[in-house]
């Protein structure tokens, strides 16, 4: 890896201005843009959006798939002393209502069939939709050279999925913004000849930085909403991919896929965050794309990213996040409060200048999750205390183990979720796996198993398998099978949506 990345803080539209002026930024449907039209285009918006909104700090909100406008929002609603409000395109009338109403948005852009499913009462902004936004700022003309923001003025605020609640706000500050970039590109080793495929949405941490560290360091995103992994793979070949991110259920579409070698080539490397990757998913994947670095990596809103596990490392260890990423101090708490010794499960604990500025307008859920950093911390300061059990092996590597108010606790015992789905998944009769606990008078919780079956596989087999790799009250009680798994928002496994099917099945049949 080169040498310690530069901490000195940009503010964060900056990045436009990182890329050789010629060299190729971004990659859209009908059109290009170079680093030095990329520029001129967030000056360009960064004017109207100033006519329009001339104080600074308001929040302007986009509802958009990844067009250019989505694309460069980040960068402009900062040249303009505003603060980004990304609206996954995915979400509701009423999550994006909530969201609007509780970021309080000066300003709303959005495509027309979007403003369409909205209420009069939903919205209190004006609203235009982006052909309208873009018209009005070519015809005023009025560009706005780059900014002067402080480190640390709020650039964004990012609204979680809402999988325990609705959805909050993560403030994060440009230099959250600017070093999350930085940390990524060196650790990456993300070059100026980098082409890097966006699938996640922009409204989710790991989705946006796509575009951010990608421009630190030189290089051009290929923004890209597709239907069917095949539309991945055919991107990757029509623009000579090399970095593709995602997520569990996705790359394990993409590994189910038969991928010709000349497309196939142009990967140099895959990273995967939002959920935990399981042996055979990076067997299969390394047997897919041996000629690719494989990053497993650890993260979470509140602090971005926090760990990542060296490619030369995966082959060994595959369930591994790794260790801390730059600019990142990664404790793991006991029960006690102290240290956890190797090996010893406690809580992960982020503090550094990743730390995001806690949640909108709402004390009391920011005083739950940012806490001061216990006594042993090298960093010291505000702490993300995440809520996932880790342990640390005796090499330094970081293990998940489940989170804590996702544990089940069955017949007084306490079982990770994850531990239940990677034994589905290692029988090699499922694909992929949910283990949720859901109320039994006599057990507490029972274990309910909802999985998709791999490809001939016998669903009768799999309590025996299960049987025999694990104790008794690991084994789940109830196997749910199904043709498709739900994902959420954000491209993960619906675990919330599952569990509140479940229990409405449950609750309608009788009491024996």
């Amino acid at each position: 890896m080169p040498a310690d990345p530069d901490p000195t803080v940009f503010p964060l539209d900056h990045l436009a201005l990182r890329g050789e002026r010629q060299a190729l930024a971004l990659v859209l449907k009908h059109a290009t843009l170079s680093h030095e039209a990329l520029n001129a285009r967030v000056g360009l918006l960064a004017g109207w959006l100033k006519s329009q909104v001339p104080g600074s700090g308001a929040r302007i909100a986009t509802w958009l798939p990844k067009t250019e406008l989505s694309c460069l929002m980040p960068l402009a609603a900062v040249r303009a002393g505003l603060v980004h409000v990304p609206v996954n395109p995915l979400l509701k009338r009423a999550q994006v209502a909530h969201i609007l109403a509780d970021s309080g948005a000066s300003l709303l852009i959005a495509n027309k069939g979007r403003l369409d499913t909205l209420e009069p009462a939903d919205i209190a902004c004006p609203a235009f939709d982006e052909p309208a936004a873009w018209g009005e700022a070519e015809a005023l003309g009025k560009d706005l050279p780059p900014s002067n923001a402080a480190p640390d003025s709020l650039a964004a605020i990012l609204y979680t999925s809402g999988s325990t609640g609705r959805p909050k706000g993560v403030m994060l500050s440009q230099a959250n913004l600017w070093l999350g970039a930085v940390s990524v590109a060196h650790y990456l080793k993300l070059t100026p000849e980098d082409r890097v495929l966006a699938v996640l949405p922009l409204a989710f941490d790991y989705g946006q930085n796509q575009l951010l560290s990608t421009w630190y360091a030189g290089g051009a995103v290929v923004p890209l909403d597709y239907l069917t992994p095949r539309d991945v793979m055919k991107a990757v070949d029509r623009h000579a991919v090399t970095t593709i991110a995602a997520v569990p259920p996705l790359w394990l579409q993409l590994a189910e896929l038969d991928w010709p070698l000349e497309i196939a080539t142009h990967l140099k490397r895959l990273t995967n965050s939002g959920g935990a990757l399981t042996s055979s998913l990076v067997r299969a994947l390394r047997t897919k794309f041996p000629q690719a670095d494989l990053y497993a990596m650890y993260g979470l809103t509140e602090a971005f990213r926090s760990t990542f596990l060296d490619p030369a490392l995966v082959d060994a260890h595959p369930t591994s996040i790794g260790t801390a990423i730059p600019f990142a101090e990664i404790l793991v708490v006991n029960d006690a409060g102290q240290e956890a010794a190797p090996d010893e499960e406690g809580e992960l604990v982020h503090t550094g200048p990743l730390v995001a500025q806690g949640y909108w307008q709402d004390e009391s859920r920011t005083a739950e999750r940012f806490k001061p950093a216990p006594a042993f911390a090298k960093l010291g300061g505000m702490a993300v205390w995440s809520g996932d059990r880790v342990r640390r092996d005796a090499q330094g590597l970081l293990h998940f183990v489940g989170r804590r108010d996702a544990m089940i606790k069955t017949s007084g015992n306490r079982v990770s979720p994850q531990e239940v789905e990677e034994a589905a998944i290692a029988t090699g009769l499922v694909a992929e796996a949910v283990a949720l606990g859901l109320p039994d008078p006599q057990l507490g919780a029972a274990i309910h198993l909802v999985a998709r079956a791999t490809p001939g596989a016998l669903p009768d087999d799999l309590i025996p398998a299960l049987t025999r790799a694990l104790p008794n009250f690991m084994v789940p009680r109830h196997v749910h099978w199904r043709d498709v798994m739900p994902v959420g928002p954000n491209g993960k496994l619906d675990r919330v949506a599952l569990a509140a099917e479940l229990s409405a099945q449950l609750s309608q049949e009788p009491t024996p």
